[in-house]
């Protein structure tokens, strides 16, 4: 195909195209064929490079589709079509990779009659590309004509493998698992401080099991098999602090072993998490140093690292052209403006949210590179209004909180693709020069007669760009009430660094007094092939897989894919339901059902529970049985702290561990910490001498069977985003997923639904998108001296012994928004023994019943109001700085809620806590309330 040129207003390749030599460059993808529906001149003249030959459909025949093959899966990032006058007023665009199976990519509409070009922005990775044109443009009195269809895209990574040799044949030293009768296999280890079996049963699902240990040997037994069963297995090895996994195998009961095929032992496979990509990190760029006081690297010994130098990369999101400083941004349609406390209407979604409601922006700084202007080119998935596609500069406040002296309307190059250019800082009056603050919003005034479902009042996010620097997140200068006629009232200025808990993830300061809304935004820097990616997995994560209902507002209608995807047992029927706004759910009254609760369950020995598998799922379909439901029975109260007893209405499980959903944001920066930074404070014999042992979780991935270093879940028992989203579509809602497609089911259960995969990847991918790229709130009042102070206390009385401040992620994260991050998570993502107050009685993977993950402690503050959510209706005094729709705070900490203050959450450490615990207690009263702030302002 040919290299298509674009002048400098002109925007047909935004988002796809990388400029930076050093990075790995989307191409323009030649097909091997092109297919009509119907052909009244040959589809292969739509990829010939011949400008004046197309492919014409038949006449009057709608639908009608141009189907490209690539030849091989592409990373996609954009198709780019050149129109005959006989085009289609709306089209979509779809992907396959058996070209029977299609997805729908995009959805076009509002195209006019005449020769035009159309940009459509894509990701996922296909095989097959197909524009299916569904309705005509007014005036086309034919059929469908197309010159050329070109698609870009970047060939996928492949992965390389290697093998890890078994290093002890005919002994168990290392392993073995023998036939002890005609139902049960037994597990020996000889030797070994600490051993964990890792293990499936006929492809089932994964158990993570601490061995038992009798003289110096380690058994486990697995039973209940049925003749001919195949035993997948491992086992981690502790010894003297340094762990090791053996190779797996397969053990057929009543037979021998045999070695897993060596690819599935492979110490650089790209996982399958990875996303699509454009680029590549530059072999000269180096990953900042940790801040940690501890080294910033460690030796993974068997640990696969998630990500590394050979992983596909989405296209950066800010770069030196050479000419300009270029950045490419993300954006959402809003109802209000980001400094109106009076609606209370910024923070939330709109119906249709994932329709036509996106922008994709890029700011090309010329003042940063020696020039005299700065422009936005701006691409939209529907036509804005002519009379009101405003993009505004310059924010001056002064007769009201959303006043901006550089306003018009951008230019229009078609329905898709807009821009604005100045060399005038109309605040200052003078021309643009490096350091200026360009607070910014775009204003998405659809057209809405050319979109579906569409209005014309949407308003954008307000950024604040730095001419020479880029975006920052952003405070105000004051928090008083608005005075009309006063220049600059709650001007923008840039967050400072270190209250940037998310670096360049973090949120801007929240002033429109919608307190359950801090869980739900966009990272700040969300890339611009992004955007749409984030609204369908927010779409997915509110979906019921149920009747496919939408729990925000009803006019969102059903997600008809989604209808009847929970299985025969599950415990609720979407995300948001026990996480809901993305916040910890509630702890509820006693007796009442705690349906937004995980329960971890096993028998005695902590294995499976042969009537409820792994997870207790009260809730069951067509025709099977539920397991119970869990509550609390009542509460055991001393010395001021509470402990929760449960009753259930089914079996009593012999061991379990009852775990609330906790909150989502973040997630996506922890998952970007390198292996080597975690694995730096690991302790696991306490040499130091501090109390504090710290060790990491190991697990196995579920799809490559690798050891991965365990990350998400109260006791680390996830690999990645993508796994613990696969747990829970799992166990959780009862939808099977590529990479988990086996139902949770014990060994006597029935009825447990079939395997395989229910939920297309695409739907999968775009729920982590999601999940991993939610923003993180910065801290508040960074400036107030108790806060000040309480962060000095935090750190000498030992917190930050486990709740590590600040790490840097990697620079290998195939999500740019999260690569070589500054973050301030307050965690070491490792496992510590918290004591028996605590503790349960079931362990996980490597975790006791007594070990957790440590909590961050980003988003603390505010949990309990988003938890709780809000009372009274939107609105309030004009220019005031709060509104009528208040908090109603739910304090749930702590993995099953018991602390209903943070004092309380910090008066439950005991174990490795326990020195820090004494430490709080011994205070003074005026610092133990500058701590208690400091938390508070996280």
């Amino acid at each position: 195909m040919r290299i298509m040129q674009f002048g400098r207003r002109m925007l047909l390749a935004l988002v796809a195209l990388s400029s930076v030599s050093a990075i790995a460059q989307t191409i323009n993808i030649n097909p091997v064929s092109a297919t009509g529906s119907t052909s009244l001149q040959p589809a292969s003249y739509a990829i010939d490079n011949i400008g004046t030959t197309r492919w014409e459909s038949n006449h009057g025949v709608s639908p009608s589709s141009l189907t490209l093959d690539l030849g091989q899966v592409y990373n996609l990032s954009q198709v780019v079509i050149l129109w005959e006058a006989a085009n289609a007023e709306r089209y979509e665009i779809l992907g396959s990779n058996n070209n029977s199976t299609w997805t729908q990519l995009a959805l076009r509409t509002g195209g006019t009659f005449g020769n035009r070009t159309d940009t459509v922005l894509l990701a996922g990775s296909y095989r097959y590309v197909r524009m299916n044109a569904i309705t005509r443009s007014a005036g086309n009195n034919w059929g469908y004509s197309i010159f050329e269809m070109d698609v870009f895209g970047a060939v996928p990574v492949a992965s390389s493998s290697s093998s890890a040799a078994h290093s002890s044949s005919g002994s168990c030293a290392l392993g073995c698992v023998t036939t002890l009768n005609s139902t049960t296999m037994r597990a020996t280890v000889t030797g070994g401080d600490v051993v964990d079996i890792h293990y499936t049963v006929n492809g089932g699902a994964q158990q993570n099991v601490r061995m038992n240990l009798a003289n110096g040997v380690w058994t486990y037994d697995i039973g209940g098999l049925s003749a001919g069963a195949v035993v997948r297995a491992n086992f981690t090895i502790i010894k003297n602090g340094a762990g090791q996994d053996t190779e797996w195998k397969n053990y057929t009961l009543g037979a021998g072993s045999s070695s897993l095929p060596s690819s599935s032992r492979s110490s650089s496979s790209v996982p399958s998490s990875v996303a699509p990509s454009s680029s590549r990190p530059s072999s000269s760029s180096v990953a900042p140093p940790s801040s940690s006081s501890v080294a910033s690297s460690a030796p993974l010994g068997n640990i696969v690292p998630l990500y590394n130098n050979t992983t596909a990369l989405e296209p950066v999101i800010k770069f030196d052209r050479g000419d300009a400083l270029v950045t490419r941004i993300a954006d959402r349609a809003r109802d209000r403006h980001a400094k109106e406390n009076h609606f209370q209407a910024y923070d939330h979604y709109l119906t249709f949210y994932w329709e036509q409601r996106t922008a994709a922006i890029e700011i090309v700084d010329y003042v940063a590179k020696g020039g005299t202007t700065v422009r936005m080119n701006v691409v939209t998935q529907g036509r804005l209004d002519d009379l009101q596609a405003e993009n505004r500069w310059f924010y001056i406040g002064m007769n009201t909180l959303a006043e901006y002296c550089g306003n018009g309307v951008m230019n229009r190059i078609n329905d898709f693709n807009y821009w604005k250019e100045a060399s005038w800082n109309c605040r200052e009056n003078r021309p643009i020069q490096i350091g200026d603050r360009l607070e910014f919003e775009l204003s998405q005034f659809l057209d809405k007669n050319s979109v579906i479902r569409g209005r014309d009042n949407y308003y954008g996010t307000t950024y604040l760009y730095i001419v020479g620097q880029g975006i920052v997140p952003w405070d105000v200068t004051d928090k008083v009430p608005f005075v009309g006629g006063v220049y600059k009232q709650r001007d923008s200025m840039p967050m400072p660094v270190n209250a940037r808990l998310g670096g360049d993830t973090s949120l801007h300061v929240q002033m429109t007094a919608e307190p359950d809304g801090h869980f739900q935004q966009m990272a700040t820097n969300l890339s611009a092939v992004n955007g749409q990616a984030f609204v369908l997995g927010r779409r997915v994560h509110h979906t019921s897989f149920i009747n496919g209902g939408h729990d925000e507002n009803p006019e969102n209608g059903v997600f008809s894919e989604m209808v009847g995807k929970s299985g025969t047992r599950y415990v609720s029927d979407r995300c948001s339901h026990c996480h809901e706004r993305n916040g910890r759910a509630p702890v509820a009254a006693v007796g009442e059902a705690l349906d937004r609760w995980v329960f971890k369950v096993g028998n005695a020995q902590g294995n499976p529970h042969p009537q409820m598998g792994r997870v207790l799922q009260p809730q069951a379909n067509g025709g099977a049985t539920s397991e119970g439901t869990p509550s609390i029975a009542f509460w055991t109260e001393s010395g001021g702290l509470r402990s929760p007893n449960y009753q259930f209405t089914g079996l009593r499980p012999e061991t379990f561990s009852a775990r609330l959903a906790p909150q989502l944001v973040g997630i996506g920066l922890l998952e970007a910490i390198p292996e080597s930074t975690i694995l730096a404070r690991e302790d696991i014999n306490d040499a130091n001498g501090d109390g504090i042992s710290g060790r990491a979780q190991r697990i196995a991935d579920p799809v490559t069977g690798q050891t991965r270093l365990g990350r998400f879940g109260y006791k680390a028992g996830t690999t990645s985003v993508k796994h613990q989203v696969a747990s829970a579509f799992n166990t959780d809602m009862g939808v099977m997923t590529s990479v988990l497609p086996n139902p949770d089911c014990g060994s006597s259960q029935t009825n447990c639904g079939p395997s395989g995969s229910e939920l297309a990847n695409q739907h999968l991918d775009n729920l982590v998108k999601y999940v991993a790229l939610l923003g993180v709130r910065p801290q508040r009042d960074y400036n107030n001296a108790q806060v000040i102070n309480g962060r000095t206390v935090f750190n000498n009385i030992g917190c930050a012994g486990c709740h590590v401040e600040s790490m840097t992620t990697s620079q290998y994260h195939p999500f740019a928004e999260l690569r070589s991050q500054t973050i301030r998570p307050y965690t070491d993502m490792l496992l510590h023994d918290m004591g028996p107050g605590l503790a349960d009685n079931l362990g996980e993977g490597q975790a006791s019943g007594a070990e957790w993950r440590t909590a961050p402690l980003w988003g603390l503050g505010v949990s309990a109001c988003v938890t709780g959510g809000v009372t009274g209706q939107p609105g309030g005094v004009p220019f005031g700085v709060d509104g009528n729709e208040v908090c109603v705070p739910k304090a749930s900490y702590l993995h099953d809620g018991r602390a209903r203050t943070i004092e309380e959450a910090i008066l439950w450490h005991g174990g490795e806590g326990q020195n820090a615990k004494n430490n709080y207690s011994a205070l003074s009263a005026s610092q133990k309330q500058d701590l208690l702030r400091f938390l508070q302002s996280l």
